[in-house]
């Protein structure tokens, strides 16, 4: 008589629903490679964890990462109401499946908080930054997310901020203690390989790097006119064949975005490489000679934390989000002054980066960045919201 197997019960520990990203993996953008890592994070806790996906970004074919459950959802891909439209239907599904937690990402998907609480829900907000302060922005648009921000607060039963600056905003704006929980990053291996580099003409440690999205807070705009001043200009580089190296791309291709790629068809120094993912930015990572984060406005940079992750010397523009992080006070030039970001790159290019700088930087970040602490910190902060406390 053949033997019967019991089947072991999974025992949930949480079901958390969330809307907010446009997806993953994959996929470019800070809140997104936040959702990436924490939920995988959390599932591996033994969460059960549904993500809302945007179909406009992902493989809809793709339900399942890590764990994690995938629910690509239509809408347009547009700026204005793509958010917008994506989240309110996510709201509308996500009461059929009764979750211990919704959890909403961005301030502007955060205005359906009224909405899901009056469904029933319990709902959680993160606050990833004021996003009415970038400048792709027009007015209209800056005021409706400061209103959307203000609802995401009050009908929200928790809100996370991931940075201290972020929080003493919310404290400041809304008289609430925001619990702050930071993005994170995992350590990554070694590279050796070089292929990225190849395909664009780039020499291992004669390149600058810089990271983000095609858009004008990012601020690539003077970091191009500060690397052309450095070339043309009586300052000398520790060594010969520098280049800079963007990574990112548009979402939206507009005048900004278009005017980067016009500038660098007058350079063949300025590389643009478009997103990268995977090996392609483990190496381009791997080989910087240093990372330059030119920002106007952040959250809490990813990409400025993955490059201390990897070792790199790096320097950032002074907002509040970026001087968060801990860099040495030397490290950071004015937002917008293209004069004080060539005087520092001159100076941090002309400075020993030791084996003993690199492996103290990774120690900092593993240890403050971690992201099985802070899943585990997001988690806790999860059940007391469900518990009402």
């Amino acid at each position: 008589m053949p033997s019967i197997q019991k089947k072991t019960a999974v025992v949930i520990i949480m079901k958390i629903v969330a809307t907010g990203c446009r997806g993953f993996p994959g996929v470019q953008g800070g809140v997104e490679k936040h959702c990436e890592k924490l939920y995988t994070h959390l599932a591996q806790f033994g969460c059960e964890i549904i993500v809302f996906t945007r179909k406009p970004y992902v493989d809809a074919g793709v339900h399942t990462y890590k764990s994690v459950t995938l629910v690509p959802v239509s809408c347009p891909r547009n700026k204005y109401f793509e958010a917008t439209i994506h989240t309110f239907v996510s709201i509308l599904k996500a009461k059929r499946l009764k979750p211990d937690i919704l959890h909403i990402h961005a301030i502007g998907p955060s205005m359906f908080a009224f909405l899901a609480r009056a469904m029933g829900m319990k709902v959680l907000v993160t606050n990833h930054g004021a996003d009415y302060k970038r400048k792709k922005w027009p007015l209209p648009a800056k005021m409706f997310l400061q209103f959307c921000e203000m609802i995401g607060v009050k009908f929200a039963h928790g809100v996370i901020a991931i940075s201290d600056n972020i929080a003493d905003d919310l404290r400041q704006k809304y008289h609430i203690n925001a619990a702050v929980i930071p993005n994170g990053v995992e350590i990554p291996e070694p590279v050796e390989t070089d292929e990225i580099l190849e395909k664009y003409g780039l020499i291992k440690k004669r390149y600058i790097l810089s990271v983000g999205r095609l858009v004008p807070e990012k601020g690539f705009d003077y970091l191009i006119g500060a690397f052309n001043a450095l070339k043309d200009t009586s300052h000398k580089l520790r060594g010969e064949n520098w280049k800079l190296a963007i990574v990112g791309s548009s979402d939206h291709e507009d005048r900004y975005s278009l005017s980067l790629k016009e500038e660098a068809e007058k350079s063949s120094n300025v590389i643009f490489t478009g997103f990268l993912t995977g090996q392609s930015l483990s190496e381009i990572y791997s080989h910087a000679g240093l990372f330059v984060l030119p920002s106007y406005h952040e959250g809490l940079p990813i990409s400025l934390l993955e490059a201390m992750s990897y070792g790199i010397s790096c320097i950032a523009s002074d907002i509040p989000a970026n001087q968060s992080i801990e860099l040495s006070k030397g490290r950071f030039f004015k937002a917008g002054d293209t004069g004080s970001l060539v005087e520092k790159i001159s100076e941090i290019l002309n400075m020993d980066w030791t084996d003993e700088d690199r492996k103290k930087q990774i120690k900092f970040i593993s240890e403050k960045y971690n992201w099985d602490k802070i899943a585990k910190e997001t988690l806790t902060y999860c059940k007391k919201v469900v518990a009402g406390v």
